[in-house]
């Protein structure tokens, strides 16, 4: 399944250069959209893993979080992007 972000959502993407802040409801795709912006940064080569601060509320949204992340990732012939998930 293909995500497509909502206006709202894709502003969060296409934000450069800046803090962002993610908050809404549950089952608004919160996580969805922050894998999509770690991912984009990471392929884009705008940041490594270890430049980036990443804060949810729960230990379980950032088990979540980073069992999306790790799929997402190693799926790329990227050795660059695949030696940070070690």
């Amino acid at each position: 399944m293909s995500f497509k972000p909502s206006k709202n959502q894709q502003i969060v993407l296409d934000c450069k250069d800046k803090n962002i802040l993610v908050s809404a409801s549950a089952g608004t795709g919160k996580t969805t959209v922050m894998i999509e912006k770690i991912t984009g940064l990471l392929t884009g080569r705008q940041a490594t893993l270890k430049e980036l601060l990443v804060v949810t509320f729960t230990e379980m949204a950032a088990y979540e979080m980073k069992k999306r992340l790790v799929k997402n990732l190693s799926q790329s012939d990227d050795k660059q992007i695949l030696s940070q998930l070690g």
